[in-house]
């Protein structure tokens, strides 16, 4: 491949040749040639030389040249590529830095190794460009359906070919147990398009609940035409999927029009997913209603959303429990995925034996604390009483409409709650002081002592410790570790204080130690506002 010594002409054509059967720009394979010569010049005539290689684009003449760049007598580092000013007067008469001094040289005949070394170079150089033109054909289409033909299998993985370039349907990615054979024909959802030093690129899915969102935008007008929504997407795939949507028009119905004439719109859904179940739910903007659609089609009796823990508690009478549950919990977690919250179900009777074990624990809690008989402190937790504080600072009129509690009563019920919380704060500074807690933290307005004693016994015992904590170190949160939410338990959570709460202390603590200036707190406060309205 001695590519000087080939006819000119013919340089160009197999340029082009090239260019067109990898669908890529002519001029690119010529700088691809252009270097792989200047390569080879160099390790003729020396690598320390700077020479470069032009190519005529009319003629396919290649020009070899050696260059050398003035530059100040200090920064001379190569001598083969540099000059001082001195010594490029002798090339021009009044040289600057930075000019350039270009000398022809002769070209280079390649030999066996530099022609294979050149041709290495072109082909690399080919691939890279190929690589850009499918990023650059496939980087907005990611998000799309894509119809492609099998080519083969890699080690259960399906490369695709998707038209100018190629596709990788990765063996999770299929779905069950699909199999397909090449040159069969396959529709996939482009989830993403990424630039890769080698392999493909465009990365399929079939698995993705996207995908079934844009096959139903396929099959359904209405969709496509923005008057109905899609408002979430859960998929088991090859099993079951649940799709959540909302009508912008009162006199069309989304699961109907989803569901097409005799459910035509739906079943070329579930034929293109391999028989995939699906339920389509109706959205709505309150999340009891929405979780109850969800669980379709078990009944629902009550739900109580716990909103800080992003958590619902579902009660289900006791013959729909297996129901809700659905087989190997596939119900409740494709409910769980379509809501975003974490789903706890529980039969009636489960939740009425809950209840009741809360109620005797409170009643026990005033018995012991407010030496009451039962029945008044059943009263009071009947009357949604649920710890000391709120009897011992609550507006004595809330006591006073209690049956059978008169003024005197009240007052001595406050006065016993208030004798014992005072003393139960006095040992628990006691506490802290003894574990080496500082005066800072315990006169830091916002703590109580027993907070005060809960951070000590975690090693909070300053101001300065108690500014560096997280927000959910001290209230509390939920991660969520391989798909599964994992309660972190916060040292004052026990006192319900809220991220909220947490993040205000924190932030106020740091200011106290001047390590937040308390306007860009004051900004930080009013953007955080701008952007609840604007969602709002």
């Amino acid at each position: 491949m001695a590519i000087t010594s080939a006819n000119q002409l013919e340089l160009l054509q197999t340029a082009e040749a090239v260019a067109r059967e990898k669908m890529i720009d002519p001029d690119l394979v010529i700088q691809a040639m252009e270097e792989s010569l200047a390569r080879a010049a160099k390790s003729r005539y020396g690598s320390d030389l700077d020479i470069r290689v032009k190519i005529d684009r009319k003629t396919g003449r290649a020009t070899f040249a050696r260059i050398r760049t003035v530059v100040e007598d200090e920064a001379v580092e190569n001598h083969h590529a540099q000059l001082t000013v001195k010594q490029a007067k002798a090339y021009k008469p009044d040289p600057q830095i930075g000019d350039e001094i270009i000398d022809e040289v002769p070209p280079v005949d390649l030999g066996r190794i530099a022609a294979q070394s050149a041709k290495q170079v072109i082909l690399q150089k080919v691939r890279e460009a190929e690589r850009d033109r499918q990023y650059e054909e496939f980087k907005d289409r990611k998000g799309s359906i894509i119809n492609g033909v099998v080519k083969r299998e890699e080690y259960g993985n399906i490369i695709v070919d998707i038209g100018r370039g190629e596709g990788i349907l990765r063996r999770n990615e299929k779905i069950g147990r699909e199999a397909y054979r090449p040159n069969d024909r396959i529709r996939c959802y482009i989830k993403d398009v990424r630039r890769e030093a080698r392999g493909p690129q465009v990365f399929l899915s079939r698995t993705d609940p996207m995908f079934m969102a844009e096959l139903f935008k396929m099959e359904v007008p209405e969709i496509y035409d923005g008057i109905i929504e899609i408002k979430a997407v859960a998929r088991d795939p090859g099993s079951r999927a649940k799709i959540a949507v909302i009508s912008y028009d009162n006199s069309i119905d989304p699961v109907g029009a989803c569901v097409g004439m005799r459910g035509s719109r739906v079943q070329a859904v579930v034929n293109e997913l391999q028989g995939e179940k699906i339920d389509i739910i109706p959205w709505n903007q309150d999340q009891a209603t929405f979780l109850v659609n969800a669980l379709q089609p078990a009944e629902v009796s009550k739900v109580v959303i716990d909103e800080e823990a992003g958590k619902i508690e579902v009660v289900v009478p006791d013959e729909q429990l297996s129901l809700a549950i659905g087989r190997r919990g596939q119900n409740v977690r494709l409910a769980s995925q379509l809501t975003a919250l974490d789903i706890d179900i529980m039969t009636e009777a489960e939740e009425s034996q809950r209840r009741q074990a809360e109620f005797a624990e409170r009643t026990k809690l005033f018995m012991d604390t407010l030496d009451v008989d039962e029945m008044m402190a059943q009263l009071l937790v009947s009357e949604g009483f649920t710890n000391l504080e709120e009897v011992a600072y609550v507006d004595v009129d809330e006591l006073l409409s209690i049956d059978g509690f008169d003024e005197d009563t009240a007052a001595e019920l406050q006065a016993r709650a208030r004798d014992f919380l005072e003393e139960q704060n006095r040992k628990a500074l006691e506490a802290a002081r003894a574990m080496g807690v500082e005066d800072s933290l315990i006169e830091f307005e916002g703590l109580t002592p027993q907070m005060v004693e809960a951070l000590a016994k975690d090693g909070i015992k300053t101001l300065e410790d108690f500014a560096t904590c997280a927000d959910w170190e001290l209230a509390g949160g939920w991660t969520t570790e391989n798909g599964q939410r994992k309660k972190d338990e916060g040292v004052l959570e026990k006192f319900e204080m809220s991220l909220e709460e947490a993040q205000h202390l924190i932030m106020t603590a740091r200011v106290m130690l001047g390590w937040v200036d308390p306007t860009e707190l004051e900004t930080a406060s009013e953007e955080a506002e701008e952007d609840e309205e604007a969602e709002a």
